[in-house]
């Protein structure tokens, strides 16, 4: 993974750190789900790695389905037009929704999606992250994170499924990409 690794600044979140954190979540969603029938919604394709070994970790039974959006084609920075790309392939009127992201950014996508699957009279939706930056969330959004692994800086980051231009997802470790890869485009 040498030639990967040659364009990450630096690495601000280990595998160690990262499994650790995961495994917590999951034993919080353990406990808040015990009696509920959950359903893992994974948004695609960035919460892939994320999803898999948080699910291995859940002590209690979960269906799980998939959406894949798209709010930002090629780019680093957020569009604000959210396209549902591949929808649920259940009806969730008796389920109890948990979405999974892999980064929590302005909150759009969430948003969109929350107030979609809203519609379709689940029984509960909340939302699970791996990464959370606060500081680019949009307040019109009003989006509350019920679980996150980690709040993180501004910063553009790949790995643990984590992409730039379907670049660097299979890193085990999250790390900060030059910013010389994606120039001016994040400015």
């Amino acid at each position: 993974m040498a030639d990967l690794r040659e364009n990450i600044a630096r690495v601000l979140l280990t595998e160690e750190e990262i499994q650790s954190k995961v495994a917590e979540m999951a034993a919080q969603i353990s406990e808040d789900y015990r009696d509920k029938q959950l359903l893992l919604v994974g948004i695609l394709k960035g919460s892939m790695v994320f999803m898999a070994d948080l699910m291995r970790r859940l002590s209690i039974n979960a269906k799980i389905d998939f959406m894949s959006v798209s709010s930002y084609g090629s780019s680093t920075v957020s569009s604000g037009q959210v396209r549902i790309i591949l929808d649920l392939k259940r009806p969730i009127e008796n389920y109890d929704l948990l979405l999974v992201e892999d980064i929590l950014d302005s909150g759009a996508t969430l948003s969109y999606l929350k107030e979609l699957l809203t519609a379709r009279q689940p029984k509960s939706i909340r939302i699970a992250t791996l990464l959370d930056k606060p500081d680019r969330r949009n307040p019109e959004h009003n989006l509350t994170v019920d679980y996150h692994c980690f709040k993180i800086p501004d910063e553009f980051v790949v790995g643990y499924g984590l992409d730039f231009a379907e670049k660097y997802r299979n890193l085990p470790d999250i790390g900060v990409l030059d910013s010389r890869v994606y120039g001016a485009a994040h400015e």
